[in-house]
């Protein structure tokens, strides 16, 4: 070997050297110790300018994991950091972790129930049962023989695991996202509040879909003389449960009764669901004992703790509570219409924020960018 190849191979087998030097000192500084993190350098591959970047790159991923997984409140974050911080993180290497989606699953179990409760049914009801308010301790409904009759005689999904779930918001960053098809190929979809739905974005396989009882005050008060538009709307979703807080609030329960009435005898391959106010209760007290305080938690994220307890996954589209995307781009607040929203009863960024810890704990896949339009 001439005296100039010998230099050069020396020089570079020092920078090596410097270089695996450097970072193990980064791993003791920044790394935690609870995480160890292999990498394995190779003179036949990679530059040494490569190398470094690789290194950083997978040290930032780590470093921003970590700060997702112990994030607890929206109220302090800066947004022009944060958005940059995310957009960063979803670009990371990502798995879901097994031990994690475990974990959680036990501890909605234990607590919730899902599996046995999540609805009013014949097995889980009797005639002239006292039935609770979710959100009241002053008032209750005696469960009538009339309306046990047309309850379903168990939880649609019962004695078996849901699979792939897709849980599908309706948050404005679905427009033009093109995830129709990969939320179509989940082997449950779970949909909130009668969302219309189309095959590019968002898809068009139901499996349950939530309706708001003031959605139906507002928008089929005339159902018995005209029942046709409540039909009509709730027929695109084949036989999807429909799946409706009766006893969130007095009020509801009247107006849930009269939409069990009116499609129960025109769609009886369609159930129409009540969600159990105790069910609802236990959630609540479990989300506020980990720090959430929110006067009622959203369907959504009602929907997306049930789906941790039942599903093998757990995908999350649409759930998105601000104003701007990942680019600064304006956000619609839904995908389908031109509503503002309403603040004053849900805390749609702090329930995000526990959304964006789970993901980064590898307990669900929380899903902000656009699909590929491949998968199709």
């Amino acid at each position: 070997m001439r005296g100039t190849e010998l230099w050069a191979a020396s020089v570079y087998l020092i920078a090596m050297a410097f270089l695996r030097w450097v970072f193990r000192l980064l791993m003791v500084l920044i790394v935690p110790h609870s995480v160890y993190v292999i990498f394995y350098l190779t003179s036949d591959t990679h530059s040494p300018r490569e190398t470094m970047a690789d290194m950083l790159r997978r040290l930032r991923c780590t470093n921003l994991r970590r700060k997702f997984s112990n994030i607890t409140s929206a109220k302090r974050l800066n947004m022009k950091i944060f958005t940059q911080e995310l957009d960063d993180f979803l670009n990371c290497s990502y798995n879901l972790n097994m031990t994690e989606q475990e974990i959680n699953r036990l501890r909605l179990q234990f607590c919730c129930n899902a599996t046995g409760s999540i609805f009013l049914t014949k097995r889980n009801t009797a005639v002239n049962q006292t039935i609770p308010y979710e959100t009241s301790i002053k008032h209750t409904y005696t469960m009538n023989p009339a309306i046990h009759s047309m309850l379903p005689e168990d939880i649609p999904w019962s004695g078996r695991r849901l699979g792939r779930c897709a849980v599908v918001g309706s948050s404005g960053i679905l427009k033009n996202s093109s995830c129709g098809c990969e939320i179509d190929r989940a082997d449950f979809v779970i949909r909130f509040n009668l969302a219309y739905i189309n095959g590019s974005d968002v898809g068009l396989k139901t499996d349950l879909i939530t309706i708001n009882p003031s959605q139906i005050q507002r928008e089929y008060n005339n159902m018995e003389k005209n029942p046709d538009p409540l039909v009509e709307r709730v027929s695109v979703y084949g036989n999807a449960s429909l799946a409706i807080p009766a006893f969130a609030y007095t009020f509801c329960t009247g107006l849930s009764i009269r939409a069990l009435k009116v499609l129960h005898p025109v769609r009886p391959q369609q159930p129409v669901v009540f969600f159990s106010p105790e069910y609802l209760r236990t959630l609540d007290r479990f989300w506020k004992g980990r720090g959430l305080k929110e006067f009622r938690l959203s369907s959504g994220f009602m929907l997306i703790s049930t789906a941790l307890e039942l599903c093998e996954s757990v995908h999350v589209y649409g759930f998105w509570p601000f104003g701007t995307d990942l680019q600064d781009n304006p956000v619609p607040y839904h995908y389908y219409d031109k509503l503002s929203s309403h603040t004053y009863m849900h805390s749609m960024p702090e329930e995000f924020v526990r959304l964006l810890q789970l993901h980064s704990q590898g307990a669900l896949t929380l899903h902000l960018q656009p699909c590929s339009s491949d998968e199709c």
